[in-house]
């Protein structure tokens, strides 16, 4: 993990007084001048053929948050500078039944980065077969006089 620019202060986490910290999230992030938004669509578990990972709920998870961190690596960002993660399951039953899985598959991908999330049972995804999709914002920083 390349840590940012020394130019660019590192994201601040937000917690009311008097408020237990949370586990596995945050309450809130403060982004901090000298960084750029890039937003990510929903990501299913999909790898770069269009082909779902596996039927497994774990195995699509992480590869949704994956293909969420090669966008904002695409952007110049990584894993780190994501601030924000919504996630959209088909079974809130599932995901909380392979809950230990899933912070296992989590920590894979984003170490002990912990953004602000929210998780949101939806009837159905367009993606036949997907069973959750994962959308992103990131706060990358930008170099002194890099254009993009």
């Amino acid at each position: 993990m390349k840590p940012p620019p020394p130019s660019v202060a590192a994201l601040r986490t937000v917690l009311p007084e008097g408020w237990p910290r949370p586990s596995g999230y945050s309450q809130g992030l403060r982004v901090t001048a000298g960084r750029e938004l890039v937003f990510v669509a929903g990501q299913v578990g999909w790898d770069a053929g269009g082909r779902l990972a596996s039927p497994g709920f774990v195995p699509q998870f992480e590869q949704a948050l994956r293909n969420c961190v090669a966008v904002v690596a695409a952007a110049g960002g990584q894993a780190q500078d994501i601030v924000r993660l919504t996630m959209f399951c088909t079974d809130r039953r599932e995901y909380l039944a392979c809950l230990a899985e899933v912070g296992q598959a989590y920590r894979r991908v984003m170490g002990r980065h912990y953004p602000v999330m929210s998780l949101v049972q939806v009837a159905a995804l367009v993606e036949d077969g997907a069973r959750i999709e994962i959308e992103a914002t990131a706060a990358v920083p930008v170099a002194t006089g890099e254009a993009r």
